[in-house]
């Protein structure tokens, strides 16, 4: 009596599990990379409401004169109360509002000798650097979900589910140069 059948049977049963497997080894991946994405995101609207507070701060802080500190308040509530489609001009906005409030002819010297302007000065600069690599890390994270939903088996067994394309982040974030 010839038993091939089983071994035939068995064969099959592992290739139907190694594929299985695979299947759902890259679904979990492609679910930790929107994982991901989601946690940059909250990171990054962190660090920009961070920003956008500190440039409340330095408009509020009597160390500019009134127009500019309004026009530093006025972007910083605009990045603030943004809707989705228009954050990333408002964001873009607050930087070079920051940048035209550091740069102005002798800014520098008016802070010499005083204590708070140093202090918020420092305030500015981390939240602004803290922007820079929020977003540096969220559009790496996009970059690499997107790379991954590009793949065939992700494409062919709808793995993504609902979830939509994530999409970059794109700012002007240089940092004022304090």
């Amino acid at each position: 009596m010839s038993y091939d059948w089983i071994i035939d049977l068995l064969f099959w049963v592992a290739v139907v599990f190694l594929v299985a497997v695979y299947v759902s080894w890259r679904a979990t991946r492609l679910d930790r990379l929107h994982v991901r994405v989601e946690t940059a995101r909250a990171a990054l609207d962190a660090a920009l409401v961070r920003r956008a507070a500190v440039a409340l701060e330095l408009a509020a802080s009597r160390l500019l004169d009134p127009a500019t500190s309004l026009v530093l308040a006025t972007a910083a509530h605009e990045a603030r109360t943004a809707d989705s489609e228009g954050r990333e001009f408002a964001e873009s906005d607050l930087s070079r509002a920051l940048r035209a409030v550091v740069d102005q002819p002798g800014f520098a010297a008016a802070l010499d000798g005083r204590a708070d302007g140093a202090a918020v000065l420092d305030e500015v600069g981390a939240a602004a650097s803290k922007v820079v690599y929020a977003r540096n890390f969220y559009n790496d994270a996009v970059a690499s979900a997107r790379d991954a939903r590009r793949k065939w088996l992700i494409r062919a067994l709808p793995l993504a589910g609902r979830a939509p394309l994530p999409g970059f982040f794109e700012i002007d974030d240089d940092p004022p140069r304090l």
